[in-house]
């Protein structure tokens, strides 16, 4: 299973209590001279946001993809089971 679909099966918003929401994985540049410079975006992040209030958690994408095997568990501690 995607990352994207784990995450939207367990998700519910902690501000409304929807369980509905939108997630998009965005790169972005480093702070260093030589990486703005080359455009290198070696940062990338997962953003989840409700779809009914809009209230946005952000996730390292590099933990959760260097996890895979232990998705499941890291899910669990995230979100509550």
């Amino acid at each position: 299973m995607k990352i994207e679909d784990e995450i939207l099966a367990r998700f519910r918003c902690p501000k409304c209590g929807n369980p509905n929401a939108k997630v998009k994985k965005l790169a972005m540049t480093g702070a260093g001279l030589f990486e703005r410079w080359m455009d290198w975006q070696r940062n990338r992040y997962y953003f989840i946001s409700c779809t009914n209030c809009g209230y946005t958690e952000v996730y390292d994408a590099e933990i959760l993809e260097g996890k895979k095997d232990k998705l499941s568990d890291l899910l669990d501690l995230i979100f509550g089971s």
